[in-house]
């Protein structure tokens, strides 16, 4: 398929439905009969979509559920937190450049039609009956969900084993750094590194694992699903008016990350500036993703005082100890020497500050009677040397959650490049042009 032409061609979806025609099916075209007052029940979809077929009509716009896929920046950065994420890894598996540009292409397309809501390609009944579909269905008669994707390009994509693989080595920025071994680290290769990541985030999980199973469909040959990661139940929020999400120890998380709106906060912490490193990385940003387990039968067998000692926190109001309101100003200095707030302050890291989109997790149990759960750990910033690292080894060296109740099971390291700008535009178009 031609990147420019099904790009142009995606948004016409909605309103070039006929009667027996087999062309795309607009998700928000099937929500917006539902609005109607059409059920929306699972034997109920073909007969609204038939209808749908029928009107001629374009469907109503639903406000609030589509975030823009094209600008400067890559959405499901600095966006609002979404309650859904599936978040992959993939190995490339080729050897041949050009192919991999070709998926790039291809899942940028997607990425802006699954983001509108739409059906990938054809959809699930345009094409040829004796062909699979293009796309797999399974978030048909959806609305957008308010899903983001975010691509990020892994070290090994620049090098691996000495091998400069696509003619990438030397537009590796210095800040993609392999990330060193912190102090309690139990990394499962299985479940770190990639060559390539892509964070789907959505308010409906099925939109979400849509999105990442259909660019694993679309990159066949070429990529391998290296790792995947659930996560439910967001644990930092970008939304300055909202309230600040719990972990799965029933803290509150993130109370001073960077906003949404704080701009900025995010061109000093978040977006990489012109002259940090190579120009294809100027507007990206460096993401770092941590599987962390947490030991949260150990954590529910502890009293409230030594919790929030642990965290500096109070369980109840998520105040700072010693204050009242969870945002009531407080120097580090005043809380417990180890706790975990004190110790991953900007102040205690010469004013290093992440922005996290971090989000629970639980993948059934460990095979020993524990739930094998906790945080699944991802923090944007200009820089990782200057950011995550020294903020992480701090927390490795003195914060108590990590000699007793967390461990650090996964890790990957990735450069995110600016947005797509416009149809027509490509993932990577920067760095492999």
């Amino acid at each position: 398929m031609d990147a420019e032409n099904e790009q142009s061609a995606a948004p016409a979806a909605e309103t070039e439905q006929t009667a027996g025609t087999r062309g795309p099916i607009s998700r928000r075209a099937v929500i917006g009969w539902a609005g109607a007052g059409v059920a929306l029940g699972a034997a109920s979809v073909g007969t609204v979509a038939a209808a749908t077929r029928h009107s001629g009509e374009p469907a109503p716009v639903k406000f609030g559920v589509e975030i823009p896929f094209y600008g400067e920046h890559q959405s499901g950065i600095a966006t609002p937190v979404q309650d859904r994420l599936h978040f992959a890894a993939f190995d490339v598996i080729t050897k041949d450049r050009e192919a991999l540009v070709r998926v790039l292409k291809e899942w940028t397309k997607a990425g802006a039609t699954m983001a509108g809501g739409r059906e990938v390609g054809k959809g699930t009944g345009g094409g040829l009956p004796e062909a699979p579909p293009d796309d797999t269905g399974e978030a048909l008669g959806l609305p957008a969900s308010r899903l983001t994707l975010t691509i990020g390009f892994g070290p090994t994509l620049f090098e691996k084993d000495g091998v400069d693989r696509f003619g990438l080595k030397a537009k590796r920025p210095e800040a993609l750094v392999d990330l060193p071994k912190f102090r309690g680290d139990n990394l499962d290769p299985a479940r770190s590194g990639g060559d390539i990541c892509v964070q789907a985030c959505a308010d409906d999980p099925v939109v979400a694992v849509h999105a990442i199973r259909n660019l694993a469909r679309i990159g066949m040959g070429v990529v391998n699903v290296r790792w995947s990661q659930l996560g439910f139940g967001k644990t930092s929020s970008t939304t300055p008016d909202e309230q600040t999400p719990r972990n799965l120890m029933g803290f509150k998380d993130g109370t001073h990350n960077v906003a949404g709106t704080d701009k900025d906060a995010q061109v000093q912490h978040v977006w990489v500036a012109p002259g940090d490193g190579p120009e294809w990385m100027t507007g990206g940003s460096y993401l770092v993703a941590r599987r962390i387990r947490m030991h949260i039968e150990t954590w529910d067998r502890t009293p409230l005082a030594d919790q929030e000692e642990i965290i500096g926190r109070t369980k109840g109001e998520g105040a700072p100890i010693g204050k009242q309101r969870e945002r009531d100003a407080f120097d580090p200095k005043d809380l417990p020497e180890n706790s975990h707030v004190r110790l991953a302050h900007p102040d205690s890291n010469k004013g290093a500050t992440l922005l996290r989109r971090g989000f629970s997790f639980t993948d059934g149990t460990d095979g020993l009677g524990r739930l094998d759960a906790g945080l699944f750990f991802l923090a944007y910033q200009r820089d990782t040397r200057k950011a995550f690292i020294p903020v992480q080894q701090a927390l490795a060296a003195h914060d108590v959650l990590h000699d007793e109740y967390t461990q650090h099971v996964g890790s990957a390291h990735f450069a995110c490049p600016p947005g797509v700008r416009k149809p027509g535009e490509w993932w990577g178009q920067a760095l492999f042009g």
